[in-house]
């Protein structure tokens, strides 16, 4: 089973790490925001993250980890 963490405090909310999660997991939270004042990216269902790192790539802001 893997890990995806996304660390708020760098999120900027850019949403490219939506559009390469090839299981469509990842989504911006629109109910809370990050100190910065955007809405940040959360797996949906950590369960069904394979690890695949693809959203690690994607990220700009190197706000993303992934672990297996």
């Amino acid at each position: 089973m893997a890990n995806m963490t996304v660390d708020h405090s760098k999120c900027k909310g850019c949403g490219l790490c939506t559009t390469v999660c090839p299981r469509e997991l990842i989504k911006l939270r629109t109910d809370i925001r990050t100190p910065k004042g955007y809405n940040p990216a959360e797996c949906s269902d950590i369960t069904r993250c394979t690890g695949c790192g693809l959203c690690f790539l994607m990220c700009p802001d190197c706000a993303i980890t992934v672990e297996k």
